[in-house]
């Protein structure tokens, strides 16, 4: 049975969002405190991360920071209403996506499996799928990211991004296109999730090469690798 684990000081939505997730065939590990959480997932595995951002004593956006320096679970954010701010801080540190409170519990759970029917896809493939191009290497199987013999750090998300616009080098990939191809059947569907997300990309292959400039961005459409 695929495990979720839950973290929000809330009691109350931990109940309720364990309720959901139990009737739609989940196993769930919930916790109220960030630092148990982190402490838990260092010692078990699960398939994905409910993470609420405005937390007492620690952050959700300091957990996420420091479950992402020792695993690649995907994590979800969970926000406060109309709270544009923490969306976008947490699309810019690397989550795989957000939903903002009060949500739908039917949404929430099709956004869970859109990310494990990605992850799912990428596992089940017989042969690895390489590309390389100029001074990057991307294996769609292993979801191994090299730029110059550097290995990136990418999420699930920032890697499926990357691997859509390297598919195609040269071509315009709206950010629709992108949204389409790249988030499958998640349901945002906001210019700044990409623009966020490209961001993100970049600042990591910076971080090894302060001269890289594969990603193009072509204003009022979108991107492409050049």
């Amino acid at each position: 049975m695929q495990k979720i684990i839950l973290i929000d000081d809330d009691q109350n939505i931990l109940t309720s969002l364990e309720m959901v997730l139990k009737s739609a065939g989940f196993a769930t590990k919930a916790f109220t405190d960030g630092l148990k959480a982190i402490n838990y997932i260092r010692d078990n595995s699960a398939e994905i991360i409910l993470l609420d951002i405005k937390m007492p004593r620690i952050d959700g956006l300091e957990v996420f920071t420091r479950i992402k320096k020792f695993s690649n679970i995907p994590i979800i954010f969970l926000t406060s209403k109309d709270s544009e701010i923490d969306e976008l801080i947490g699309l810019r540190i690397g989550a795989d996506d957000y939903i903002r409170k009060p949500f739908s519990h039917k949404l929430l759970v099709e956004r869970i499996k859109s990310i494990l029917r990605r992850s799912v896809k990428k596992t089940q493939k017989e042969e690895n799928t390489s590309i390389e191009l100029s001074h990057l290497t991307l294996d769609e199987q292993s979801m191994l990211c090299k730029w110059k013999d550097n290995l990136i750090e990418l999420t699930a998300t920032e890697f499926s991004i990357l691997f859509t616009l390297i598919a195609r080098p040269g071509t315009i990939r709206t950010r629709d296109d992108l949204i389409n191809e790249a988030f499958t059947e998640t349901l945002s569907k906001e210019d700044r999730v990409i623009d966020s997300h490209i961001k993100r990309i970049r600042k990591k292959f910076l971080a090894v090469d302060p001269q890289f400039d594969l990603i193009k961005t072509i204003y009022g459409v979108g991107y492409k690798i050049q």
